[in-house]
């Protein structure tokens, strides 16, 4: 067989990339939930935060919810890819809500950054697109 024409062989994380990886999607995972079940609990701060960029009472348990079913699927290596792209769409939100409510906007959007690259250094392969 010709060298030439073998077939691609498939991209390998080196293992400091790949843990640096596990390590920021970890890190991802436990802030994303620990808000998720600060908002599913709805403890008075979080309340009176969610009021004030016009969300109502009862709106702020489902997004959290939302935020923790999004986390799971995120720390899930099968359903990663589908997590990532839900957290993205939830920190759209995030990020229109606060350019609505006149606050900095750049939070939700280094989280996003973060959470894809987390997931490209887990998954090299995902670089290539």
């Amino acid at each position: 067989m010709n060298p030439a024409i073998a077939a691609p062989q498939p991209l390998l994380p080196s293992h400091r990339v790949l843990w640096a990886g596990r390590i920021l999607s970890a890190l991802l995972v436990a802030f994303f939930a620990f808000d998720a079940i600060m908002k599913v609990i709805a403890i008075a701060p979080v309340i009176e935060a969610s009021t004030k960029l016009g969300y109502t009472v009862t709106a702020i348990r489902p997004l959290g919810l939302v935020l923790l079913l999004t986390t799971v699927l995120f720390a899930v290596p099968r359903t990663a890819v589908l997590g990532a792209l839900l957290l993205t769409a939830y920190l759209g939100g995030a990020t229109a809500t606060m350019v609505i409510a006149g606050q900095p906007f750049y939070f939700p959007v280094v989280f996003g950054v973060l959470v894809w690259t987390s997931l490209s250094m887990r998954r090299p392969a995902l670089r290539t697109l």
